[in-house]
């Protein structure tokens, strides 16, 4: 579809493995076993959790459970997992010259492996992002530590192994959890990284305390004594998924069209301000994409300024902070004057775009219009991933620059362009729609090549132009609209007469940080910093 060149061009994040959220799933992979000198061969493994509770508090070694592996090999194929004891080596049936060529083979096998894993990496990444842009998870309305499955953790020959994999004693000392180590507050780490040893060994250890969560103790080669809680250590073995709802606050979404303006969610100003967090606020706005904050005063707009700031700090850019305009063009800008406006996100021309964004009709004297349009981004990218593949490919991995020179002596431009769609890289879930004809500056493809781009964004803009995408809503003094500006796009109808609004930005991950400690805990969140 794209020439090489246009591919260079586009912007693709890295690909992780796919897995499954919950660690309880048992998981199937498919990998490429390169330790054969004739090619690679394809190995399919089954790999089940085992129960934390079958597993004894005690030092001494014990056996695995074994995994069932079910190999698919070719007559040629040396097969060195598993040698029966009565196999002769492979340097003594090959010979010191053969085994040589081997070598040289296998490295250059690897070398092969590594350009067709660079190749083949963006389609690995399009599969991932054309499975849909998000997925609904179960049981994500409680904290995620509640859904970690304890695998067995366990001391073998001088190293400690979670889950079968043996956790590396630099990451282990690097993590150590005592105060000295790590501030017990901030959950800083005190520890300098690099004055621990390479070779840094256990010289002994040993487990302290029953249940389903002990403590396992040890004490280093360098002197230093460590803990760590069979919790924390089944941390290191949580999928991609996981740890992005941790990372994120990811929640089950609850996408929309015109249809809920018969019951669009809503918020009282009073329980937001006067008990202890907008959590609830908070949580529509992360399911939905927005909120109304209802009987908000509007004689004075500091009650606004204060609402945003029950949030998180209010974002200063190159319009200010916290805003309160008429239409007068005083910033130089399409929003400060009162023409219509089509559904767009904000700040496009920012490398972070802001978060949230709020408005609150002051007053509209002498004239009438200035509906508000909102429209859901996600599901519009849902319609246009069933329609139409190839569209949301493109818009997913061409990349756009954007720019804000409209103030004298300013052009803000982004230190690189992105893609209309942007996706997590770790689960493959939309993150991000930027959408903005205003501020849109190149396409980053081949001259010859960009009508590609102008064909896939005519179809994402007609789907958000559809009647059922829109939904209209009359804004009135005293009710704020709230929404997540990397999600719900916004516009205006145009409007007669003078129209007072105030509002302001607040960061992505300033909002996020308040959601997720009011919604999953701040125990929950800060216990998985090492490893998410």
């Amino acid at each position: 579809m794209f020439s090489a060149r246009a591919l260079r061009c586009a912007h693709v994040p890295n690909v992780v493995r796919r897995t499954a959220l919950h660690p309880l799933y048992k998981k199937t992979s498919i990998r490429l076993n390169s330790s054969s000198s004739t090619g690679a061969t394809v190995r399919k493994e089954q790999n089940t959790q085992v129960d934390a509770q079958t597993a004894p508090a005690s030092s001494t070694a014990q056996k695995q459970s074994t995994q069932d592996v079910a190999e698919t090999q070719t007559p040629q194929q040396e097969k060195v997992e598993g040698l029966a004891p009565s196999t002769p080596r492979l340097d003594e049936r090959l010979g010191v010259e053969n085994m040589n060529k081997a070598k040289e083979l296998s490295t250059f096998t690897k070398l092969l492996t590594y350009e067709l894993k660079k190749i083949y990496g963006h389609q690995r990444f399009l599969k991932r992002i054309l499975g849909g842009p998000y997925r609904v998870r179960e049981s994500l309305n409680t904290s995620p530590g509640g859904h970690v499955n304890i695998p067995r953790t366990e001391f073998r020959e001088d190293k400690l192994y979670v889950d079968s994999r043996p956790i590396p004693n630099i990451w282990l000392r690097d993590n150590c959890q005592c105060g000295s180590c790590m501030h017990d507050t901030t959950k800083q780490r005190l520890l300098d990284t690099f004055s621990i040893p390479k070779d840094i060994s256990i010289k002994s250890h040993w487990i302290e305390g029953e249940g389903e969560d002990p403590t396992f103790k040890i004490e280093w080669s360098d002197g230093h004594e460590s803990r760590y809680l069979r919790s924390f250590l089944a941390q290191t073995t949580t999928t991609e998924d996981f740890k992005a709802i941790q990372r994120q606050g990811l929640v089950e979404l609850n996408l929309w069209d015109s249809r809920i303006a018969s019951n669009p969610p809503t918020q009282a100003y009073h329980h937001v301000m006067s008990r202890d967090d907008p959590q609830k606020l908070l949580r529509k706005i992360r399911t939905h994409g927005f909120c109304y904050v209802d009987g908000t005063p509007s004689e004075n707009p500091l009650f606004t300024k204060m609402l945003l700031e029950r949030i998180s700090f209010i974002r200063e850019t190159h319009y200010g902070g916290f805003y309160d305009f008429t239409a007068d063009l005083a910033s130089n800008d399409t929003a400060y004057t009162n023409i219509a406006l089509e559904a767009h996100t904000d700040t496009t021309y920012f490398s972070d775009p802001a978060g949230l964004q709020a408005f609150h009709l002051l007053s509209h004297t002498d004239g009438e219009g200035g509906a508000s349009l909102l429209v859901d981004g996600f599901k519009a990218a849902e319609e246009l991933r069933r329609t139409d593949r190839k569209a949301y490919e493109i818009l997913s991995t061409v990349n756009v620059h954007a720019h804000a020179s409209g103030n004298e002596g300013i052009s803000i431009q982004p230190y690189r362009g992105f893609p209309v769609l942007e996706h997590d890289s770790a689960t493959g879930d939309l993150l991000r729609v930027r959408w903005n004809s205003s501020d849109r500056a190149s396409i980053e493809l081949p001259i010859e090549e960009v009508e590609t781009w102008y064909d896939a964004a005519r179809k994402f803009d007609a789907i958000l132009k559809k009647k059922e995408n829109e939904y209209w809503e009359q804004l009135v003094p005293g009710r704020v609209l709230i929404f997540d500006n990397w999600r719900v796009l916004h516009g205006r109808s145009s409007f007669t007469g003078k129209r007072r609004i105030c509002g302001g930005y607040v960061n992505r991950d300033d909002w996020i940080s308040k959601f997720k400690m009011l919604e999953f805990g701040s125990e929950d969140v800060l216990k998985g910093l090492a490893v998410n």
